[in-house]
């Protein structure tokens, strides 16, 4: 059995800051919160004895420094490997604009079908195929050549709402899981098991 957690990165906005819909054209480190968001996972994983045997995450630096001080309380040394299909999405003319103005020219709706079902706005660029077969066939070569492991993935809130539509394509189940997104410094849990279709753990669990 191959378990997969894929994390959302902790807090890039800090109080009194205005947040925005920032992408993969905006790389913003982690605030003190979201600093302190990654090592509470680091001890929730810890406490939980999840031993990663591998790790990977996007290019943001956000996203790194998330993946580096989870590690940080890994009994086990683990390399921490860059994914290029991890990688947040482009917002577009939306890219780093506060959410009222996001809703203002797209509407509510558009925001209620991206959180729900993973349909992209007018003008974000996306390529929900892509995607949904990029995780697809990462966890189908993972679970053949890492068996009984622990993989860590970290990334964004837009990329990791695929991992789910990628295992409901393969024939797990939604559960009652209601929506896609991922807060910040939560994570999901995917198990994939020999022969059988993937089983949804777990979903937006924050320590």
């Amino acid at each position: 059995m191959t378990q997969f957690y894929i994390v959302r990165h902790g807090n890039t906005f800090g109080p009194g800051e205005t947040p925005t819909r920032i992408g993969a054209r905006t790389d913003l480190p982690l605030t003190t919160t979201g600093q302190i968001q990654a090592d509470k996972l680091g001890e929730r994983f810890l406490t939980e004895n999840v031993k990663f045997s591998s790790a990977f995450t996007s290019s943001l630096c956000r996203a790194i420094e998330t993946g580096e001080r989870i590690l940080a309380y890994s009994s086990l040394p683990v390399e921490l490997q860059t994914l290029e299909s991890l990688i947040e999405i482009d917002h577009g003319p939306d890219e780093n604009r506060p959410e009222e103005e996001v809703i203002r020219r797209i509407g509510a709706e558009a925001i209620h079908a991206w959180d729900e079902a993973g349909v992209p706005p007018q003008g974000w660029v996306v390529r929900v195929d892509e995607r949904v077969a990029a995780w697809k066939q990462f966890f189908v070569q993972q679970a053949s050549t890492r068996p009984d492991s622990n993989i860590l993935l970290v990334t964004s809130n837009g990329a990791a709402r695929f991992s789910l539509l990628a295992s409901q394509e393969v024939g797990a189940s939604m559960g009652s899981f209601e929506t896609l997104k991922l807060r910040t410094g939560s994570y999901g849990q995917i198990k994939y098991l020999t022969n059988m279709a993937p089983r949804i753990v777990c979903w937006d669990v924050r320590p």
